[in-house]
């Protein structure tokens, strides 16, 4: 529909250009001659414009066909500087008196340069408009065929996070089929309320930040099933009362690495999670702690890199994500810019 109105203006345009240049002769001048000779110009620049347009620039000329076109134009130039000097040489396009031509009337007389000059430019302007359109389509495919790229990517990386939480979950929640039945029902019903969100609030581009936390909180409570006591879990997750959005499973990474990673079955463990919103910043920070010799065991990797990459995506120059490892302390940062 957008594109259809987009072509009546431009025909439109065209017509009304076109229609005040037939009608300024008749307007500035008052000799019938002269107004004749005016629209004998305007027609023959009229014809070697829209032949071009709409024939021999998308024929020849985008095609790279350009010999062709270049002798083409100069034969047109040539068929329509004959017909012009035989239409003004006739007696019929004089005006007469007493049915004798007005003989005086010579001072008026085109010259070959008022001829061909006008349809040379016309013919320049015409390659001008087409060359400049189909670089512009050219852009906005090319534009097109970026974003298919990116969105392709995008829902890749996507599908990346999504089996990979599967996979942690499950395995916590098998590992408590044996020793605690109830809490193994209860992790199931848990686990299905946060798959529901992954396969269909995730699915979208953005989701409220506010459903984003309560999957961080839910997988939270799913993993603290099968922890021992000696881990000591703070967190701290705002109350959100402003219509915040953001790219969805962006912010479960960190908290898949800290329960993976930075839990040991017999030495005190930690971690810590803070989610702060300033202004249009978020800030979200997961510390945990780490034992250096589960690493040379399991990769953490995977997960980060994913998520590096979504970010870049998604948050081009809008975000920084720092990870680091001191004192037996593993440390990952996030700063992110989430307004459009």
């Amino acid at each position: 529909m957008l594109k259809m109105k987009v072509t009546y203006l431009k025909i439109f345009l065209h017509f009304f250009l076109w229609l005040l240049l037939f009608i300024y002769p008749m307007a500035s001048l008052t000799d019938q001659y002269l107004i004749n000779r005016n629209w004998l110009s305007l027609a023959s620049i009229l014809v070697a414009f829209y032949l071009n347009y709409f024939v021999l620039v998308d024929g020849f000329f985008l095609k790279n066909k350009k010999l062709q076109f270049y002798v083409l134009n100069v034969l047109l130039v040539v068929v329509l500087y004959i017909l012009i000097g035989y239409i003004i040489g006739n007696t019929i396009f004089h005006p007469s008196f007493n049915g004798e031509p007005l003989r005086e009337i010579r001072s008026g007389a085109m010259t070959t340069v008022q001829v061909i000059l006008p349809i040379i430019l016309s013919i320049g302007m015409c390659v001008g408009l087409k060359v400049n359109a189909h670089l512009n389509k050219n852009k906005l495919l090319l534009q097109e065929v970026k974003q298919t790229q990116l969105n392709a990517e995008i829902k890749y990386l996507k599908y990346q996070v999504q089996p990979h939480f599967l996979f942690n979950t499950l395995n916590n929640i098998y590992a408590l089929i044996d020793t605690s039945p109830i809490k193994a029902k209860q992790s199931i019903h848990t686990m299905s309320k946060m798959m529901r969100y992954v396969l269909h609030e995730a699915s979208n581009n953005k989701v409220p930040l506010v459903k984003e936390i309560e999957f961080l909180e839910r997988y939270i409570d799913l993993m603290q099933l099968r922890v021992s006591s000696n881990l000591r879990l703070e967190k701290n997750f705002p109350i959100i009362n402003q219509p915040i959005k953001i790219a969805p499973l962006i912010l479960i990474t960190f908290i898949e690495n800290a329960f993976k990673h930075g839990i040991d079955a017999i030495k005190d463990s930690y971690i810590t999670i803070d989610l702060e919103i300033e202004k249009k910043q978020l800030k979200y920070s997961v510390i945990n702690s780490s034992f250096p010799e589960k690493e040379k065991i399991t990769d953490s990797g995977i997960g980060l890199e994913n998520l590096k990459k979504r970010l870049a995506i998604l948050y081009p120059n809008k975000f920084s994500l720092i990870t680091k490892e001191e004192n037996n302390t593993y440390i990952a940062q996030l700063t992110l810019n989430y307004k459009e």
